[in-house]
């Protein structure tokens, strides 16, 4: 994921995960893997993975 989300959190198909006005609220899928989570732009941009779904 470091090489997706962690270098571009609000694109690679990533969609808002609650209301519009929630963009770094995000749900995406990678690899075949359903993630939901936040983004926090400070001094350093944070990914935090809140829930991590595999379908198998």
């Amino acid at each position: 994921m470091a090489r997706t989300l962690g270098t571009d959190p609000y694109g690679h198909g990533s969609d808002p995960a609650g209301s519009p006005q929630e963009r770094d609220c995000r749900t995406a899928t990678i690899a075949g893997v359903v993630v939901r989570y936040d983004v926090t732009n400070g001094l350093d941009l944070v990914v935090t993975a809140v829930r991590i779904l595999h379908s198998h």
